[in-house]
């Protein structure tokens, strides 16, 4: 800094020291101004170089990931259908005699029931009376059937005689054949009312679960009337829709799986196609059997897939791959230890492992998880041994700064 002082001057003696000691005053406030102005500039040349002069900031922190290949492996060809879930065979069980009353119901809904158990059995009594007026009827008829075997015998013994005409001997056979006659008729009407007596049990058919009931104590019964449903074997199949461009690949015999409300993956297998076509939506029904399962019900929605083959493929963990912008892309690691952003296609899903149709070689190595927190051009830290070909299941992978990073780490 300048500093200028007056010359020492006798005030006090010299007549115009007034007007030398102004000019000095003049003097020193200019040269004040000057270093004043030198200072600010100098100051504002340090601030327009302070981004060139300031010490480099430091670089990205690197990531710490694990990475996985693709992994070959055949794969299933599958078609995915929906569906309705139905009885297999569903019997409509009712009384064959009428006018007769329900006594007992021994079947509730849900029951599992034998064939030949009783569900339900209707009054006996009036059938009894009838079995009994039969069987009189029956000896009856038997004792004329004696007598006229009796007369027949002796009218064929004194034929050769001539004591009886020939038109007495024709009517006393004639009495034989229609007593004879009578017995059998009456014979058979006896079984008959045994045969309703029998009827009156009502029993299972075949094996199976009763889906319905109608029947209520104290009813009249009549023929023909629904007193209970029953699903015959407990047997249920799914009625799956598939559209009419496929249907020429499926075959009977074909593996199948339902998934239930739970989400289980139940075993089925087409037992036949419909050779018809709904003309409305252009779906053909397959029809295929399904394992029982408490979660299936007749008369629910299911979905499910028809196993047609198998295919090779490559597939990656589900978590290395991020969906943008309606595209599939994963983490592909370089030898530089650098991501680098790859568009891929994506084909079938099975479990947590998704097909890699394109854009990925079957040795690249790829970020297995987290890759949505890595950009383009990232430098990242490889856990080592972490690359497999081999991988059967997602591959759990970590995406945290490793310590010496973190400590150098500083805002994007």
């Amino acid at each position: 800094m300048l500093l200028i002082t007056p010359p020492l001057l006798e005030f006090g003696r010299h007549p115009g020291h007034r007007h030398t000691c102004r000019r000095w005053r003049v003097l020193l406030s200019a040269a004040r101004v000057a270093t004043l102005s030198a200072a600010l500039w100098a100051t504002g040349s340090a601030w327009a170089q302070g981004p060139a002069a300031a010490p480099s900031a430091p670089g990205r922190s690197a990531l710490t990931v694990q990475l996985v290949t693709p992994q070959r492996a055949n794969w299933p060809q599958q078609i995915s259908a929906n569906g309705s879930i139905a009885a297999w065979q569903e019997v409509v069980i009712s009384a064959e005699v009428s006018g007769l009353r329900l006594v007992e119901v021994a079947a509730q809904v849900g029951d599992r029931v034998r064939r030949g158990q009783l569900l339900a059995r209707l009054s006996t009594e009036m059938l009894q009376a009838d079995m009994a007026q039969t069987r009189a009827a029956v000896n009856e008829a038997q004792a004329l059937l004696a007598e006229a075997s009796a007369n027949a015998d002796r009218a064929r013994e004194l034929k050769p005689s001539g004591v009886f005409s020939v038109q007495q001997t024709t009517q006393i056979l004639t009495a034989e054949q229609t007593a004879k006659a009578r017995v059998e008729s009456l014979l058979a009407r006896l079984q008959a009312d045994q045969l309703r007596q029998t009827q009156a049990r009502i029993v299972a058919p075949d094996d199976g679960v009763i889906s319905a009931r109608t029947a209520l104590e104290g009813a009249l019964a009549q023929p023909g009337q629904e007193l209970f449903r029953l699903i015959r074997r407990g047997r249920l199949e799914w009625r799956a829709e598939a559209a009419s461009a496929e249907l020429a690949r499926i075959q009977p015999g074909m593996a199948a799986s339902v998934i239930t409300p739970s989400g289980r993956s139940v075993a089925a297998k087409v037992r036949l196609v419909a050779p018809t076509v709904d003309a409305q939506s252009r779906n053909g029904v397959v029809f295929v059997d399904v394992q029982p399962d408490a979660e299936l019900r007749p008369g629910m929605f299911a979905r499910g897939q028809i196993v047609l083959g198998q295919s090779p493929s490559l597939s990656l963990p589900q978590s290395a791959v991020q969906l943008k912008d309606g595209f599939s892309y994963v983490m592909r690691v370089g030898a530089d230890q650098r991501v680098i952003l790859a568009k891929v296609s994506v084909g079938r899903r099975s479990g947590e492992r998704v097909e890699i149709i394109d854009g990925l070689a079957a040795d690249a190595a790829v970020v297995a998880s987290g890759s949505a927190f890595l950009a383009d051009g990232d430098r990242v830290k490889v856990v080592a041994g972490s690359v497999s070909a081999s991988v059967s299941a997602p591959v759990g992978a970590s995406l945290s700064p490793s310590p010496a990073a973190a400590a150098a780490s500083s805002p994007r």
